[in-house]
């Protein structure tokens, strides 16, 4: 048996998942996981670096300490799996995002951990910088999970759309077998934008279970004002970041809405999430949509989706047979895995690229 470990940070800069997996066909077989809390000092270096507050010496260093911890989530994982270093045939790590700007004349997305910390810490080979060979080829270089949402979510009988609720919100449309084209975009804010006026207004880095946005109200003047942002209305490919959904672009639209209560700018940041989402699912065809990612766990924004999606049925990736907090890691498991053996990890249609590519650079053993 050949397995594969994916390492992922997501936009939430909150820590590091690790996943040991092995692929047979369709299915995925987790062997251990293991996940690791960022300390709080450098979650806040992190942010300031995504903010463009950090000197090169700083992302220098950054990109060493979370090269360091992305190795040491990797060995609590193996270590965890009771497999040998030597079954694993490479690690597949997406890095941390400091910055994502995939328009303009010069595009680029920019992750640190340094790939090459984690080979030698851990002595197995690893793949990363996944998102730079993809806008070379004139591609958004995001998101790259579609693919092995086509590979493994797809159906032969049912259309399927998989939501992806992290920092930023991402959706893959899979038709039925032969009847149409795989898409896939960010929609916009996830988690972001709550996380982000939860820290500025009460310290906390997250509204727990959405408990303070259930204490508020949603203002539909505040709502509007978020949705006439042209981001939500540009038609794909497209991809975003915290580069532009940040707490600045939240006090730069309450400005105009100055007697309104924390709470309720944090229940009309959780609207806009559903609402944003259902607004840009496809028009027909959606059945079923399968959540996963970390705002899964937050019951009000499940139960707002549930909502704003109908008649379509909301549903997590665990009935498909993937965990939702596993989803993305094991991507970038497969994602090495395309890497090793030759084969794209990207889908045209989705990033824009000019063709299917081989996604990566391999860090040797």
């Amino acid at each position: 048996m050949e397995a594969w470990l994916g390492l992922m940070s997501g936009t939430s800069m909150d820590g590091i998942d690790a996943v040991l997996v092995s692929f047979r066909d369709r299915s995925v077989q987790i062997h251990a996981t293991h996940s690791l809390n960022y300390p709080d000092e450098l979650r806040q270096r992190l942010i300031h670096a995504s903010q463009n507050q950090a000197s090169p010496d700083e992302i220098g260093e950054l990109s060493t300490l979370t090269g360091q911890l992305f190795s040491q989530a990797a060995s609590r994982a193996i270590s965890c799996s009771g497999l040998a270093p030597d079954r694993i045939r490479a690690i597949g790590s997406h890095g941390q995002t400091i910055r994502h700007q995939p328009s303009g004349s010069a595009p680029f997305s920019f992750q640190i951990g340094n790939p090459a910390i984690i080979a030698e810490a851990t002595g197995i080979t690893t793949v990363g910088d996944f998102r730079s060979r993809d806008m070379a080829a004139g591609g958004q270089g995001a998101p790259l999970v579609p693919a092995f949402h086509k590979a493994f979510f797809g159906s032969e009988s049912e259309s399927r759309c998989i939501l992806n609720l992290g920092g930023i919100a991402n959706i893959t449309w899979i038709p039925a077998q032969g009847t149409g084209v795989v898409t896939g975009f960010d929609t916009g804010p996830a988690n972001a934008l709550m996380d982000a006026w939860c820290l500025d207004q009460t310290g906390r880095p997250y509204d727990a279970d959405g408990h303070w946005a259930l204490e508020g109200n949603v203002d539909q003047a505040l709502l509007d004002d978020m949705l006439s942002d042209a981001y939500f209305k540009r038609t794909p490919p497209k991809s975003t970041g915290k580069e532009k959904f940040n707490l600045g672009w939240v006090k730069t639209m309450i400005a105009r809405h100055p007697e309104l209560k924390p709470e309720d700018i944090q229940r009309t940041l959780l609207e806009l999430t559903a609402v944003t989402i259902a607004d840009q699912m496809p028009e027909t065809g959606v059945g079923t949509v399968y959540a996963c990612g970390g705002g899964t766990r937050n019951p009000e924004l499940m139960r707002t989706l549930a909502r704003t999606l109908a008649p379509a049925r909301l549903a997590e990736t665990s009935e498909l047979g993937l965990d939702p907090q596993w989803v993305e890691p094991v991507a970038f498991a497969w994602l090495a895995k395309q890497a090793m053996e030759g084969k794209p990890g990207n889908l045209p249609e989705v990033t824009g690229a000019n063709g299917p590519r081989v996604l990566g650079a391999i860090y040797p053993a």
